[in-house]
């Protein structure tokens, strides 16, 4: 026997509230899991966003005097860094940057200076993990709060993420199975195997800008966003034209349609 509409209705109403549930749920034990995110304004985010140039190039000057050290860029070539939209550095510079990093070379089987068609050295410590895609990877955000359009104008929350690790290490520290490990109130579990990078005054910015723990958290996590993305303005832009075009269409679409039947409309009237 075939169930009328209004069963049909109610099962419909309780399966959407149950993955409502399901979802909340899973979202509010993936925020637990992976601990206290700020959600910082980024000049990227939203759908007019762009990256601050001038913040790129401090992020870049915290990953080489700090992160590089022990992670690397590998998937980033290095000639990137003179591209339009990401850190614009001019190309003596870039060579000059370049000069300064070791790469292997399988035809030498040695290392020698890197080049701006070589990419970022690969991590130098093997529990290290290369930073190229971690702004993609990490996801700051989760649940309902975390999907579609809080995406859209808030983004993923990568360099949220990223930027929050760094500054919320709570000062403990423990010994275990002969590792140490540090508290931190954003990373899962609350304890992390990488001692704080950063320091007040840890860097000096060419720009005078004064370098606080949160703005050089915050620089590197905006140049490691470039990193992951760095064709992300080309995107947006290419984007909009679409949507540009696609409103011209239609409205000329409504209009042809209007002129097309407007006389059999007038003739129908008339009858």
């Amino acid at each position: 026997m075939r169930e009328g509409p209004e069963p049909m209705i109610r099962k419909f109403v309780l399966s959407a509230a149950a993955a409502a549930a399901l979802a909340l749920s899973a979202g509010a034990a993936g925020a637990a899991e992976g601990g206290h995110v700020v959600d910082h304004a980024f000049s990227f985010e939203g759908p007019f966003g762009t990256y601050d140039r001038m913040q790129l190039q401090r992020g870049l000057q915290v990953f080489t005097e700090v992160c590089s050290a022990c992670h690397g860029l590998r998937q980033v070539p290095i000639r990137t860094l003179a591209d339009e939209g990401g850190p614009q550095l001019p190309e003596d510079q870039v060579r000059a940057y370049a000069e300064r990093l070791q790469v292997f070379d399988p035809e030498l089987n040695d290392f020698r200076p890197a080049t701006p068609n070589d990419h970022f050295p690969g991590s130098g410590l093997e529990n290290a993990p290369d930073l190229s895609l971690m702004a993609k990877a990490r996801a700051g955000f989760h649940g309902p709060y975390g999907t579609g359009i809080s995406q859209l104008f808030n983004g993923i929350g990568g360099p949220e993420y990223i930027a929050s690790v760094l500054t919320h290490y709570t000062g403990e520290d423990k010994l275990e199975a002969g590792a140490m490990f540090y508290g931190n109130e954003t990373f899962a579990g609350g304890w992390i195997a990488m001692a704080p990078p950063l320091y007040e005054n840890g860097v000096t910015y060419a720009d005078g800008t004064e370098a606080t723990i949160e703005q050089q958290a915050l620089d590197v996590s905006a140049f490691l966003m470039w990193a992951a993305e760095p064709k992300m303005m080309a995107r947006k832009q290419a984007g909009f034209t679409a949507v540009f075009f696609l409103v011209i269409l239609t409205v000329l679409l409504y209009l042809t349609n209007k002129r097309l039947w407007a006389p059999l409309k007038g003739h129908r009237e008339s009858a």
